[in-house]
């Protein structure tokens, strides 16, 4: 009974909710980083630093790889809002089967069949390899899906290679922002970990000597206030990063996760080293920062999330 009702109940019906909720997700997150650089930058190391001393020695390093992490967390966040994760061009259609499809335009049911088949496929080359996969298509949007692209109810369209729709970035994670986001979460982790590591001290003293102190019950809620935020996030972002690693190391989006057969190879899989690349690219020095070099934009196709190489010999498996 309650799970017939869980599953007649579409949370995604409230998708203009979920829209305005994303756009204020922003300014919590401005807010939060807000509350973390006054607790700890202005509140308890930023006088440290000016007084000199012994302080100055701890509050020095604290500051400057502070200070790093946040305009790299800044950098990561915004890109990943601002860069559109990929959408699916309004005549797009199978390479192989364009001639067939060209004329077509009705649902995946009406769709033309080859050899008999009640699906049809279609190849691409790509880097000297051959991919194939079922032609689908999208009744909501009225057109041909490209492989491994899903509806997001949220946005109202078809993302390439989408992972999610992520409230806190205000849009869908997909294969044009999906490395963006990947180190959006990786320095957000240093930089809370750090955070929560050099508030504990204060977070001890004030309730130490709390007695001593005019302002320390205003001192105590903010640096109290980061601290737990910040122990929270470090928490819950260490699973979202160990998720999120074994999905680019398996070429994995967080959705074929979940609709996959159980199996233990999966098409997309070519290996460590070139899954790793095909999110991140190939040019070492770019690894770090949210932007691609020119040369992996020209030469690695599967960065526009239209065309992804499979294993070789691979079984057509279907789910």
């Amino acid at each position: 009974m309650i799970r017939s009702l869980c599953m007649a109940w579409n949370v995604f019906k409230l998708c203009k909710g979920l829209r305005v909720i994303g756009s204020l997700m922003i300014f919590a997150v401005l807010a939060i980083v807000g509350l973390t650089y006054y607790s700890l930058v202005i509140l308890n190391y930023g006088p440290k630093l000016l007084k000199g001393g012994k302080g100055l020695a701890v509050a020095l390093p604290i500051l400057i790889i502070f200070h790093l992490l946040l305009v790299m967390i800044l950098w990561c966040y915004f890109v990943t809002v601002f860069t559109d994760p990929g959408s699916v061009p309004e005549h797009w259609r199978p390479a192989l089967e364009e001639e067939g499809l060209e004329a077509h335009s009705g649902p995946l049911s009406e769709a033309p069949t080859l050899n008999g088949a009640t699906t049809s496929s279609d190849a691409a080359s790509v880097n000297g390899s051959v991919q194939s996969q079922n032609v689908r298509y999208c009744r909501r949007c009225s057109h041909y899906k490209p492989p491994r692209t899903h509806h997001c109810s949220v946005c109202g369209r078809c993302v390439l290679k989408m992972d999610h729709h992520c409230v806190w970035v205000a849009t869908c994670v997909g294969a044009l922002n999906y490395k963006f986001f990947l180190l959006f979460l990786l320095y957000t982790f240093l930089g809370t970990l750090l955070s929560t590591l050099s508030l504990l001290p204060p977070f001890i003293d004030y309730f130490k000597d709390i007695g001593q102190h005019s302002n320390s019950a205003i001192n105590l809620a903010m640096t109290f206030l980061a601290f737990v935020l910040n122990v929270a996030f470090v928490l819950s972002l260490l699973g979202f990063i160990i998720l999120h690693a074994s999905l680019v190391f398996s070429n994995t989006t967080t959705i074929e996760a979940h609709e996959k057969k159980t199996s233990v190879r999966w098409r997309y899989d070519m290996g460590v080293r070139q899954n790793f690349e095909q999110v991140f690219g190939a040019s070492k020095l770019f690894w770090v920062i949210p932007a691609y070099s020119q040369r992996d934009v020209q030469n690695m196709p599967v960065l526009q999330g239209f065309n992804y190489p499979v294993r070789p010999a691979f079984e057509e498996q279907y789910f």
